[in-house]
């Protein structure tokens, strides 16, 4: 055998060895999609699932939330009224983030609106575009949201995205931390032996302009295999905080408000304040309308005071918190076994002890749009009693950044 020969087999078996212990995959051809479903959001209207049902559609994902503070207009009635016609269904968050700690903050959210559901399929993280992002940090993200959800929901987590980005973007810690749910609209016979990180998908989304009885225009249609399914169906009420107690109070909304940045501000979630106000459509509020919220506390009898929980938000510092809480930053870095006080986590929620005594209060910094009476209702005390703590002399002339001390 000539050295030529020779070094050609020798290249191949190298390329070889590169090809296997990088575990690249070919996708295979899937046999065993059994089920035939539809994913949809708001853009479908209201949707007449018995009709659906009859069309012989199986599953429903439904997208629930999107980025870090959009929820599905139709999520809600989407839910119910695919439930209530024994559809299985399954959840779906549109994953917008850039960096590790806005996946993990986006995963907090998802679970957060889909807490306490009921669910048949695993949940899908819809990863297709990545505004700029680089390729290894774009597999970081999408670890680092499938991880979080995990933990939060005790669910399987899979993947939804193209082809394009199946083959030349994600990896294999990708792959290994979820199952694929592929969108191609062409032959799938087409695609068997693409290199890919998976072997195989789950599902497949082979059109976005599919027509199904039920549904007005277009929407995307799938199949599914067996493999979607989960094993337990519900997904558990955050029950992490077993001490805590729930007082409501009364939030008047403002111009500029929306029910995720309110959510954020009273460490509760959008789902809650929905349910406790009946809200039946999430992205609609208006100014002067009046919400109650669960305010969550943890008693601490034995030492005169209660634990709050706190969830930190975009450029949150432990120094901000401390002093609108009037308390120190070391007892919470203390409380909450925090190693960096320079290095809190957007979505992490902490605990802070304030004193439950009367004198010692709470300092709060006026807002664009306060008023005395709305700050004096949200935190249940009289427009006079705090003049009288602040020495205000004009209860009408309040400014933004001001700090009032509350008892």
């Amino acid at each position: 055998m000539s050295r030529k020969i020779l070094r050609v087999l020798s290249l191949i078996f190298i390329l070889n060895i590169i090809f296997f212990s990088g575990k690249l995959y070919a996708l295979t051809s899937q046999d065993n999609l059994k089920y035939e479903g539809i994913d949809v959001s708001r853009y479908q209207g209201i949707i007449d699932f018995s009709k659906v049902k009859d069309a012989g559609i199986g599953i429903v994902y439904i997208k629930a939330s999107q980025g870090a503070n959009y929820v599905d207009s139709n999520f809600e009635l989407n839910y119910n009224n695919a439930r209530a016609n024994n559809l299985k269904v399954g959840f779906y968050h549109y994953l917008t983030a850039t960096n590790v700690n806005e996946a993990r903050a986006q995963a907090d959210f998802f679970a957060s609106i889909i807490q306490g559901k009921m669910v048949d399929c695993k949940l899908a993280m819809d990863y297709e575009q990545f505004y700029g992002v680089q390729k290894n940090q774009v597999n970081q993200i999408a670890v680092a949201f499938i991880n979080r959800l995990k933990s939060l929901t005790g669910k399987d987590v899979i993947i939804y995205s193209n082809l394009d980005n199946v083959k030349n973007t994600f990896n294999n810690t990708v792959a290994s931390t979820g199952k694929l749910w592929l969108a191609y609209y062409g032959n799938t016979q087409n695609i068997i032996n693409t290199s890919s990180s998976w072997n195989t998908y789950i599902g497949i989304q082979y059109t976005n302009k599919g027509r199904v009885s039920g549904i007005n225009g277009d929407v995307d249609k799938d199949r599914f295999s067996t493999d979607i399914l989960l094993d337990s169906t519900e997904i558990p009420e955050d029950n992490s905080n077993n001490n805590e107690k729930e007082n409501i109070i009364n939030y008047i909304v403002k111009k500029g408000d929306t029910l995720s940045k309110i959510a954020q501000e009273f460490n509760t979630t959008v789902n809650d304040i929905a349910k406790l106000n009946n809200i039946q459509n999430v992205n609609l509020i208006y100014p002067c309308q009046i919400l109650k919220i669960y305010e969550k506390t943890f008693n601490n009898e034995s030492s005169g005071s209660n634990i709050i929980s706190y969830k930190i938000k975009y450029g949150d510092t432990l120094s901000q918190i401390a002093k609108r809480y009037n308390v120190t930053v070391q007892s919470i870095v203390d409380l909450n076994n925090i190693q960096n006080p320079n290095y809190i986590y957007v979505g992490n929620v902490i605990k802070i002890e304030v004193n439950s005594n009367a004198n010692n209060g709470i300092i709060y910094t006026v807002k664009r749009g306060d008023t005395l009476s709305e700050i004096a209702l949200k935190y249940g005390t009289t427009v006079n009693k705090i003049s009288e703590q602040n020495n205000i002399t004009n209860v009408n002339k309040i400014y933004v950044g001001q700090t009032l001390k509350i008892y």
